[in-house]
C-alpha cells in the first residue's frame, strides 16, 4: 500500500472511530437534550459507517464481492437527521411522530433501489439481454451516473435551510423563546454541512464529466477526508454542548395578564399610528413608558409576547413604513433619502441603514428604487 493511501486510511479511520465513540456517548446521554443528542449520534453513526465503507474500498473490498452486497447505501438519510437534530433542540417537547417519518422516505427508496440494483449481478452474464429493461437502465443510472451522490448532497442542502428556518423561531410555539447567542454553534454546523455538500456535489460532477466517474484519487478521496474532519469536529462540538439549553419556555399568561397585554398593545398602536411618537428621534423605552404611564418592563413583555419584537425593531418598523409613504410621494423627489429618514425619526445614518436592512433585507437605496 502506498504511503498516501496509508495516510488516507489513518485519517478516515480516526474520523470513523471518533464518530462512533462520541455517538455512543451522546446516545446514552440523559441530559435535557436527550432527543437532540440521539439524532446527532445517529448522524455520527452514519458518517462513521460511510467512512468505514470507503476504508474497505481502499483495501479492495466492497467491489462486487460479499461486502458489495452487504454494505448498502444510506446517503439519503443525512438531511432528515440534521433537520430533526436541530428541531429537537429548539422544540424541547418534540417527539418523532407518524407524520415525521415521511422525511425518511428518500433513504427507504435508496435502500430498496440499492438492493434491487445489486441483485442484478446475479443475472448479469456480460450481455445487456441478460437483464430486464428496468434492471439494465436502473444499473446504468445508479452505478454509472452520480445520481445517489447528487441527491444526497441536495437533500442536505435543502434540510439545512429548513433547519435554519427553525432557528429563527419563525412560526414556532408562542411559549418558546430562543436564548440569544445560544444557537451560533448550530448555525456553524448547518453552514459547514451545507458548504461541504455543495463542494461534494461539485467534485462528484467534475469527476463524472471530466474523469469518466472513475473516482480519481485526487478528486474523490479528498471529499471523504473532509467528511472525516467534519465527523471529528461534530463529535467534539456535540459532546461539549450536549447539556446546553438554547431555549426558554415562557409561562402561559393568566386571563388577567392577557387582558393587560391587550390593553398595552392597543395603547402602543395608538401612540404609534395616531400620535406618531416614532417620529421622535430621542424616543426610548423609558420615555415611551412615561408617555403611556405603563411600566417599561410591561411594555417590553407586551412587545415580546404580542408583537414578537424588540422595542427598537417595533419603532423602526413604523419609521420605515412612514418613509415608504414619503418616497412614493413625487413632491419629495427633491429631498435626500437621509433627509427623509431623519424626518421619520431616525437619528443617524448608521442606525437607518441597519434598520432598513434588517426589516426589508434591502439597502436604503435598493428600497428607494423598488418604490
Amino acid at each position: 500500500m502506498k504511503t498516501v493511501e496509508v495516510l488516507l486510511v489513518v485519517l478516515l479511520a480516526i474520523g470513523a472511530l471518533q464518530g462512533l465513540v462520541y455517538g455512543f456517548i451522546l446516545w446514552n446521554n440523559k441530559g435535557p437534550n436527550k432527543t437532540a443528542n440521539r439524532f446527532l449520534a445517529a448522524i455520527l453513526f452514519f458518517f462513521s459507517y460511510r467512512l468505514l465503507v470507503e476504508t474497505l474500498k481502499i483495501f479492495g473490498l466492497g467491489r462486487y464481492d460479499f461486502w458489495y452486497h452487504t454494505l448498502l447505501e444510506y446517503n439519503w438519510v443525512y438531511g432528515a437527521l440534521i433537520y430533526f437534530f436541530v428541531k429537537s433542540y429548539v422544540r424541547p417537547t418534540f417527539k418523532l411522530g407518524r407524520k415525521d417519518w415521511i422525511h425518511f422516505l428518500p433513504v427507504g427508496i435508496e435502500f430498496a433501489w440499492s438492493n434491487f440494483i445489486k441483485t442484478q449481478n446475479f443475472y448479469w452474464d456480460g450481455t445487456r439481454e441478460s437483464l430486464s429493461w428496468l434492471g439494465y437502465w436502473g444499473y446504468v443510472v445508479w452505478m454509472l451516473y452520480p445520481t445517489m451522490y447528487v441527491v444526497a448532497g441536495s437533500l442536505i442542502i435543502y434540510y439545512t435551510y429548513r433547519a435554519q428556518f427553525l432557528l429563527k423561531n419563525e412560526a414556532g410555539p408562542e411559549n418558546i423563546e430562543i436564548i440569544p447567542g445560544k444557537t451560533r454553534w448550530l448555525y456553524r454546523v448547518l453552514l459547514t454541512l451545507r458548504i461541504f455538500s455543495v463542494i461534494y456535489v461539485v467534485v462528484i460532477l467534475i469527476d463524472f464529466f471530466f474523469f469518466n466517474f472513475a473516482s480519481n484519487f485526487f478528486y474523490a478521496h479528498p471529499v471523504f477526508i473532509g467528511m472525516a474532519i467534519i465527523t471529528y469536529w461534530l463529535g467534539i462540538e456535540g459532546f461539549n454542548r450536549r447539556n446546553e439549553i438554547i431555549v426558554k419556555v415562557r409561562q402561559p399568561l393568566s386571563g388577567k395578564e392577557k387582558v393587560q397585554m391587550e390593553e398595552i398593545a392597543q395603547s402602543l398602536e395608538k401612540a404609534m399610528r395616531r400620535d406618531q411618537l416614532f417620529r421622535d428621534p430621542d424616543l426610548s423605552l423609558t420615555k415611551l413608558s412615561k408617555q403611556l404611564e405603563v411600566k417599561s418592563y410591561l411594555i417590553t413583555k407586551c412587545l415580546n409576547l404580542h408583537f414578537g419584537k424588540k422595542f427598537n425593531d417595533y419603532v423602526n418598523d413604523f419609521r420605515i413604513e412612514a418613509l415608504k409613504e414619503l418616497l412614493k410621494d413625487p413632491t419629495n423627489d427633491d429631498y435626500t433619502l437621509l433627509g427623509l429618514a431623519f424626518d421619520v425619526g431616525f437619528n443617524s445614518k448608521a442606525s437607518f441603514n441597519r434598520a432598513v436592512k434588517k426589516s426589508t433585507g434591502q439597502s436604503p437605496t435598493q428600497l428607494k428604487s423598488t418604490l
